[in-house]
């Protein structure tokens, strides 16, 4: 039995949600970003406890079809950006990777998107995009071009342009800044103002 969550967004929320599950006595057979495979199907009563459990812990237990594929929108754009493992090719844009990965028409894609989060998949790609800048600043291991060319941007300018708008800073002023705030990736959502 598949199980879909929402809210996991990282290595140690796979491991938060298969041991707070099998601390209530239900076995899991996998778990990964967004979902739990339990082993067994439940009943209502262990599916309630489920919930409750995942509540706790601050994830959500996810039982609409449409709030399921916003889910694995969300999932899909922040692995492609936060991890080394990609399975977009680097010449397909995300509209046509979603559309592949989700087989739907990406007009339903975006138009449930845009309903359900209040801000467009662009723009959350664009807030993915510079949290993941800051991250790759804060720990130094990579230049604005090396980190550009990372995350797909057409030139330094552009990655630049876009990181003062949304943070109010140039990625050099951030990066020399003593306060490097950054944003939990789940929650970014309607940062970006752009057009």
């Amino acid at each position: 039995m598949k199980l879909l969550i929402k809210n996991m967004v990282c290595s140690r929320c796979v491991r938060v949600v298969r041991e707070d599950i099998e601390k209530i006595g239900i076995k899991v057979a996998k778990t990964d970003l967004g979902y739990v495979e339990l082993v067994e199907t439940v009943t209502q009563i262990q599916l309630k406890a489920i919930e409750i459990t995942l509540n706790n812990s601050g994830f959500e237990l996810i039982t609409d079809e449409r709030l399921a594929i916003i889910e694995e929108i969300k999932l899909l754009i922040i692995n492609e950006i936060h991890s080394d493992f990609s399975l977009k090719v680097s010449s397909e844009n995300f509209s046509d990777f979603l559309v592949k990965k989700l087989n739907y028409d990406y007009s339903y894609l975006s138009s449930s998107f845009s309903t359900f989060e209040k801000t467009t998949i662009e723009k959350y790609i664009i807030s993915q995009k510079i949290e993941r800048t800051k991250e790759l600043l804060f720990n130094g291991n990579l230049n604005l071009s090396e980190i550009a060319w990372k995350l797909g941007y057409s030139s330094v300018a552009h990655l630049s342009n876009q990181f003062k708008q949304i943070v109010g800073i140039t990625p050099t002023e951030f990066k020399n800044s003593k306060l490097k705030k950054r944003n939990s990736i789940d929650t970014l959502q309607n940062h970006v103002n752009l057009v």
